[in-house]
């Protein structure tokens, strides 16, 4: 993927800035300061929130399911960063992160999270299913793969209505193999419409390997066949995602149909709570913390670059500690839904 162009003041256009390669062959612009301060503390706070939840679900106050994105923040973060007002947000069941990368208030995502009136569905979706149309985040879905058809049809709507916004789909390896998935890329390069389909290969479905549940395990080439180009993308570098989150909307918006993204990322917990993560080693998921973390490559340039001292980094945690904190004493102590309220928002 090229680097942007820019025009210069005497009108001849120059490149934008020197680009480094990341280790998957995509591009990297270099962050100013102030998207690096951006990024590092959006990531930060969905780190800090999720590790709150983590701590809530085991003290028994969020029931169910409850899939921690942890490890995976520079996608999201990176994308939301090339999206604009009006371009819609929908992903599966891991879900927490996109919630608050697209502006939604941890006060209100926590308290979903732990079923009270305060929540984004009223208490009633819990992890897995909450919205937002002023935020135009349009789920968390937990049936696998559904979102990606959703998602297209979100794409259709933006067409139709001859406007320029950009839907933007999230999903994971495992639902990369689900059927609908390839019904919706047919439609979508057939009609060619504005939607960014965001593979978040994080190595393991639920709790197999990519390289034994994938014959093709090239993940941006799963649209091939259907003429839509892909790029593999280095996830766990916020640079990477933003620099193709800009071609990408850039693509969908000049009108070339959908575009395929693979972000090559991970996850440091298991699939969902539950799941004691045995089918990969320690020293594996070490090595990812050690060596691609995303928000340690972030803290790592500040002060490197000398853009933020230690002292200004431990104020950005404690206030990101604070909001979560009281995101937390929020939810625990707002009311639960009515029992009035059993039957209102069902489409019978």
């Amino acid at each position: 993927m090229a680097p942007k162009q820019s025009a210069s003041a005497s009108g001849r256009k120059t490149a934008a800035k020197p680009a480094k390669k990341d280790f998957n062959g995509g591009t990297i612009v270099e962050f100013t300061k102030e998207q690096e301060l951006s990024a590092y503390r959006e990531m930060l706070l969905i780190r800090r929130f999720e590790e709150k939840a983590g701590q809530l679900y085991g003290m028994g106050f969020i029931g169910g399911f409850c899939h921690l994105y942890i490890g995976q923040e520079a996608v999201v973060i990176g994308m939301q960063m090339a999206m604009k007002e009006g371009d819609q947000t929908i992903t599966g069941y891991r879900d927490h992160g996109h919630m608050l990368a697209t502006g939604m208030t941890a006060r209100g995502v926590m308290a979903e999270l732990t079923g009270r009136r305060g929540g984004y569905s009223k208490g009633k979706g819990g992890s897995m299913h909450m919205f937002s149309k002023e935020k135009h985040f349009y789920g968390g879905h937990g049936i696998v793969g559904a979102q990606v058809s959703l998602g297209t049809g979100l794409g259709f709507a933006n067409k139709y209505r001859g406007n320029d916004n950009v839907s933007v789909a999230y999903f994971g390896d495992g639902a990369a193999n689900q059927g609908q998935v390839y019904e919706s890329f047919n439609m979508a390069n057939l009609w060619k419409l504005p939607v960014i389909y965001v593979i978040e290969n994080n190595r393991y479905a639920m709790g197999t390997s990519v390289a034994r549940a994938s014959a093709q395990t090239d993940f941006s080439q799963r649209g091939a066949s259907f003429g839509i180009p892909g790029f593999q993308v280095d996830g766990m570098d916020v640079r990477a995602v933003k620099a193709a989150a800009d071609e990408a909307t850039e693509h969908c918006r000049s009108g070339k149909g959908p575009i395929i993204l693979e972000m090559l990322t991970y996850r440091y917990r298991g699939h969902s709570m539950s799941d004691p993560a045995k089918y990969r080693s320690k020293d594996e998921v070490q090595k990812m913390r050690s060596e691609h973390d995303p928000i340690e490559q972030v803290r790592a340039r500040l002060l490197e670059k000398g853009w933020a001292s230690e002292e200004d980094l431990k104020a950005i945690d404690k206030d990101v500690r604070d909001i979560v904190a009281d995101s937390a004493d929020f939810a625990q102590n707002d009311p639960e839904p009515d029992v009035s309220e059993l039957y209102t928002d069902i489409l019978l």
